[in-house]
């Protein structure tokens, strides 16, 4: 039965924004008082929260498809549309967040850390907010624009002050549970250990997290076992102390081998940029199970090889609590050093948020085709634009070319080779494609035309009454001219008849 999770993948999908509402206000005695269409509400967003309260992922693994609300229509009278539910995801602190590529979008190392990791989709304008002097009565609204959705990894990363590493079987365990009150699985079975458990321990005035990170074998930085998983753990601890077996009954291992094994995979284990190596960080040896008359025996003799190395080594017993507090005396020193160094780092220089929309907006792409080029425009605020449009409707077509052109897209496409016809596709896949048309850059807003319709749109519409009396004056001088030329005819063939007849 799983019981601790370490690394999931979550299906998100954010809310929807609600659309907008079209709508005229109607009093008595005032039939048309102006547009009063509401606002869609905005898209539920998922957030993650860094949690100590909570150690696992397990939750996650379960059930990794989670989904916002949407947000609510707009409504006639200005009534706005209900935002939609936000959900929050609380997880342990050290958990990295991760595309499916693997970039690490943010580490949540603090507790209360929020990460918006889905955000919503935005509700969508109605008519009265679209409404302005020249245009002061839209007869459409903005639609609501989807959510995201996608996947996200996240990856449990402990975070704790020491790390206790060790072969399966070591007395790690036990030794996390006799200097704090962590109570793990203790067994005389290698791999009882199957998930780090942390332990506080109080060294006089120091108090600091311990980890017992499972055994660790040869390999493990290759991903043999579970290594890499173990390893993971070890990333974010300031120390390290190695828990060595003097008591093994293993053939062929003796505390220097299983020293020079846990070293060899710590030193192949690659740590994120920027971070202290593993084998680089301070370490100190623990021979343990000394309670024992030949593992005593052993820990004589190999203690000054250890010293001579470079290590600070302890003797202990995590049964008969013999040299723990001298240990974690010793810890305490190392995570106080370390403290006071950060306390007298410089601040971290403060984020700085860009607002959007400070560099270019969008792109065009000239992309080859069978019958011609193709003119892709690439960007965020074209992409949503035409989320937000109602292509049933002429007169929000015709605000979207407006918008795009006073974007700069027309100019765009006239600088990239695009005419007359050209096939246009905003948006990256299948996108939406146009024939673009320069005519409709003209100013939506001079133009007198019903609601709902854009006269630039209008292919076959009825002529307006000069029209039709301009044709009826082309036709009947085209019949006038007809009549003349018949008559120049007759009026020759007369001529020639009286010529003929008169030389006769």
């Amino acid at each position: 039965m799983v019981t601790f999770v370490d690394r999931v993948t979550l299906h998100l999908r954010a809310g929807k924004g609600g659309n907008g509402c079209v709508s005229v206000r109607r009093e008595k005695f005032k039939p048309l008082a102006g547009p009063d269409g509401g606002n869609g509400g905005n898209g539920g967003e998922i957030v993650l929260v860094a949690d100590p309260q909570v150690t696992t992922l397990l939750s996650y693994h379960h059930s990794p498809h989670r989904t916002a609300g949407n947000g609510g229509f707009g409504m006639g009278d200005l009534r706005q549309g209900a935002a939609g539910e936000d959900i929050e995801l609380p997880v342990p602190l050290g958990t990295v967040v991760k595309d499916p590529d693997g970039s690490v979008i943010a580490d949540l190392v603090e507790p209360g850390m929020r990460l918006v990791v889905a955000p919503g989709g935005q509700g969508g304008l109605g008519n009265a907010a679209l409404s302005s002097p020249k245009r002061k009565a839209p007869g459409f609204a903005l639609l609501g624009t989807p959510g995201w959705e996608g996947d996200v990894v996240l990856e449990l990363k402990t975070v704790a002050d020491v790390a206790l590493v060790g072969f399966p079987s070591a007395g790690k365990s036990s030794l996390i549970a006799a200097v704090s009150a962590a109570r793990p699985k203790i067994a005389d079975y290698p791999f009882t250990t199957l998930h780090p458990n942390l332990g506080v321990v109080e060294a006089g005035d120091i108090r600091f997290t311990i980890a017992d990170v499972p055994g660790l074998i040869e390999g493990a930085s290759e991903g043999r076992g579970l290594g890499l998983e173990f390893l993971r753990h070890v990333e974010r601890c300031t120390a390290l102390v190695h828990v060595l077996d003097c008591a093994t009954l293993d053939p062929g291992r003796d505390p220097l081998s299983d020293l020079d094994v846990i070293l060899a995979e710590l030193a192949a284990y690659p740590v994120p940029e920027g971070q202290v190596p593993l084998v680089d960080r301070p370490q100190l040896i623990a021979l343990n199970k000394v309670d024992v008359p030949e593992a005593r025996e052993l820990a004589d003799l190999v203690r000054p090889d250890l010293e001579a190395r470079g290590f600070r080594v302890f003797e202990i017993s995590a049964v008969a609590r013999d040299g723990l507090r001298e240990l974690t005396f010793a810890l305490g020193g190392i995570i106080a050093e370390h403290r006071a160094e950060i306390a007298a780092r410089p601040p971290a220089e403060r984020i700085v948020i860009r607002p959007q929309g400070s560099e270019r907006d969008f792109v065009v792409k000239v992309e080859g085709g069978t019958y011609g080029n193709i003119y892709r425009i690439i960007g965020a605020k074209p992409e949503r634009w035409v989320a937000q449009t109602d292509f049933q409707n002429d007169e929000a077509v015709g605000f979207l070319a407006d918008r795009l052109e006073r974007l700069g897209v027309e100019d765009e496409l006239y600088r990239s080779g695009a005419q007359p016809g050209s096939t246009v596709v905003i948006g990256a896949g299948d996108g939406v494609v146009f024939d673009w048309q320069p005519s409709l850059t003209s100013a939506a807003e001079l133009m007198a035309a019903p609601r709902g319709t854009d006269p630039r749109l209008d292919q076959g519409g009825r002529r307006t009454t000069s029209q039709r009396r301009e044709r009826y004056h082309e036709r009947m001088d085209a019949k006038a001219a007809a009549r003349a030329e018949l008559e120049t005819e007759r009026l020759a063939r007369t001529a020639d008849d009286e010529v003929d007849g008169g030389g006769r």
